[in-house]
């Protein structure tokens, strides 16, 4: 395993971190499930979770904290906060009223008396950039988070993150976690430069785009998988989008082959061989999942790879766009463009 530097906060962190959110009931994981996982992963160099209050509604935190019970120093140990708790109107978003309020409840759950890193899940348009700053600037200095960061923000909010961070003279967000995989590569136009300049730490979400990079999804073959189970709608063979990427994944298959690689090797050593990723989260549901995706923590491309790779999936493309998660609310929504 390597160790990479998170942004500028002098914090070291593994090139692959363990995503928890297939730990309970999404991923149907037991709690002795993910203690093995997390003791696994421990074990194979790993030194950052990832989870969310919204994972299995807090049940994905409560495993996280009962499996890193008795070593929480060695970890480090970031969460969430955004998305819906409960049918409550209140009880979501990125309000100073919320945050306060759902990180005591993420420290209840995960046992420990402060996060290393928390971050905003999803941009909150209800809500301006002083009022989240200046609530998560108060809990920072309180002691009860290390440092905060912004979770699929467009490029442009995370500018103005920054300039609302200056201007009010507020602490800033020092990570951001994007998707990114070779088949969905837009953020390589708009959130890598920007975060590169900003100097922010980078974690990046779903490198193996949803399963379609782990080797079990492939053409003229039935899609088996906890997700496509979870999201059909978002695994149909017959969707242009997941027609282009089974081409591309075919290739990229044979491209593995001939670089004597894993597809999981040579996906998750693509995106964490790009200078602007800190880390790319790996989510498995077992531990024969983890293992595979462990074998690829050394992994490094050579330049011949890299160009075919670029050959297969343009960069800056994304081969499903409507699957991005960082678009303005008024291309999703006619009624935000319309008087």
């Amino acid at each position: 395993m390597k160790y990479r530097t998170l942004g500028r906060t002098g914090v070291q962190v593994s090139t692959l971190s363990l995503g928890a959110m297939n730990f309970g009931a999404i991923g149907h994981t037991t709690q002795d499930d993910a203690t093995a996982i997390v003791d696994a992963a421990l074990d194979g160099g790993i030194n950052l979770i990832d989870t969310a209050d919204m994972y299995s509604q807090g049940e994905s935190e409560e495993m996280v904290g009962k499996a890193i019970a008795g070593r929480r120093d060695d970890i480090v140990l970031a969460t969430k906060v955004f998305n819906p708790m409960g049918d409550e109107r209140n009880h979501r978003g990125s309000s100073r009223r919320w945050i306060v309020a759902e990180l005591e409840n993420s420290l209840r759950r995960l046992d420990v008396d402060h996060v290393d890193l928390y971050q905003i899940h999803r941009w909150d348009p209800q809500t301006s950039d002083e009022e989240t700053l200046s609530a998560l600037t108060d809990l920072q200095r309180a002691g009860k988070i290390r440092y905060f960061g912004s979770s699929t923000y467009p490029a442009y909010r995370i500018v103005q993150a920054q300039w609302a961070a200056r201007e009010n003279h507020l602490s800033r967000f020092t990570t951001e976690q994007p998707p990114y995989s070779i088949l969905q590569r837009g953020i390589e136009s708009h959130v890598l430069p920007v975060t590169e300049e900003y100097g922010m730490g980078v974690l990046v979400w779903s490198p193996l785009a949803g399963g379609f990079l782990s080797g079990a999804i492939r053409a003229g073959q039935e899609n088996t998988s906890n997700r496509a189970k979870l999201m059909p709608e978002r695994f149909g063979p017959d969707a242009p989008a997941n027609k282009a990427k089974l081409d591309a994944v075919e290739k990229l298959v044979a491209l593995a082959d001939e670089a004597g690689l894993t597809l999981i090797q040579l996906a998750l050593g693509f995106v964490t061989t790009h200078p602007g990723v800190t880390s790319a989260i790996i989510g498995p549901r077992t531990l024969e999942h983890l293992t595979s995706q462990l074998a690829a923590g050394d992994t490094e491309l050579s330049a011949d790879v890299l160009d075919a790779i670029d050959e297969i999936v343009a960069p800056g493309v994304d081969l499903a766009p409507d699957e991005k998660f960082d678009t303005p609310p008024a291309i999703l929504d006619a009624s935000l463009r319309r008087r």
